[in-house]
């Protein structure tokens, strides 16, 4: 099903030119990965520390826009600089289920936002990059299936973020945002395991 993910090959060839000048710099992709867990954790600081805060929330799709690019350029020195490793493929699993937990969890604080539908969109959230990393496990790929992977969750938090930044706190419209985004993770667990299983059954 559609997603962001799908322009991500467009997002690359933009970013292409920086990634040879750091892997010139000699920096390496795990120390990128590193950079985009440590930005998202302050970020998340921030919004726990002062919930519903103006200056944290406009920054929020600043920090997610970032991370996306820093996730981008870390997997482009891994494969096209050779600085694929085992700690880095760790690295990169690991730093994008803890930096979606530090960033959005925060929403969950807010009094007029449903902390039950951030955890459950976070606990979805998990799960579905899980599933997604099961695909290799039985031997087939990666699976990004969508319609709600990780840039289009950042996509939502970022524009609830914004909305939040100045002034809209009606409880209805964060139900709906959340309450959908909650039945597309659903729906990108179920589509992740099945093109798993039928790309298993085909090779």
């Amino acid at each position: 099903m559609p997603t962001i993910y799908q322009l991500k090959s467009r997002f690359q060839d933009l970013l292409r030119p920086i990634c040879r000048k750091l892997a010139a710099g000699g920096v390496t992709a795990n120390q990128v990965t590193l950079a985009a867990l440590t930005l998202s954790i302050l970020e998340g600081f921030a919004l726990w520390l002062f919930p519903g805060a103006f200056l944290p929330l406009l920054l929020l799709p600043l920090v997610l826009f970032i991370r996306m690019g820093l996730n981008a350029i870390d997997g482009m020195l891994a494969r096209e600089h050779d600085q694929k490793s085992d700690l880095g493929a760790v690295l990169n699993e690991l730093g994008d289920v803890v930096s979606d937990a530090a960033l959005y969890l925060p929403f969950a604080l807010l009094p007029f936002v449903s902390g039950t539908l951030i955890v459950g969109l976070v606990v979805l959230a998990l799960i579905g990059e899980m599933t997604g990393v099961i695909g290799v496990q039985i031997g087939a790929n990666r699976r990004y299936d969508g319609p709600f992977g990780k840039s289009d969750r950042a996509a939502l938090f970022g524009l609830c973020g914004l909305l939040i930044a100045f002034g809209l706190t009606a409880p209805l419209t964060y139900h709906i945002l959340f309450g959908a985004g909650l039945v597309l993770s659903a729906l990108t667990i179920l589509n992740r395991a099945r093109a798993a299983i039928r790309e298993k059954r085909t090779a």
